[in-house]
């Protein structure tokens, strides 16, 4: 089983960080994998926006791959990101079945 890396990125003004990172945490745990592995980047300001092309806090990406991406034209900088779910509601956390399938897919690469 390879190891996959897996990056999570946030803001601290954003209020909804600690509880995805609990949920990426949680995942990664049933699938088998070390939550201590889990690359935390704080991103503290525009410039480091910019250079990190965040959409906003939380995200997190699987061997450089965002499992839930934003959308085309989503901003990058200082703020909560809302990510949309499949049947259209908002949401301040990705999906939780994309994080696992993606952290299946990259367990099995």
């Amino acid at each position: 089983m390879s190891r996959p890396r897996v990056e999570f990125l946030w803001w601290e003004q954003c209020p909804s960080w600690e509880r995805a990172l609990e949920e990426l945490r949680a995942a990664m745990s049933d699938a088998g994998a070390d939550p201590g592995a889990i690359e935390l980047r704080r991103v503290g300001s525009e410039r480091d926006a910019e250079r990190e092309r965040f959409p906003g806090s939380p995200t997190i990406r699987i061997d450089g791959e965002d499992p839930d991406p934003p959308g085309a034209g989503q901003p990058t900088g200082l703020l909560c990101r809302v990510y949309r779910r499949d049947d259209g509601r908002a949401s301040p956390l990705p999906d939780p079945d994309k994080v696992r399938a993606a952290l299946g897919r990259a367990l099995v690469s």
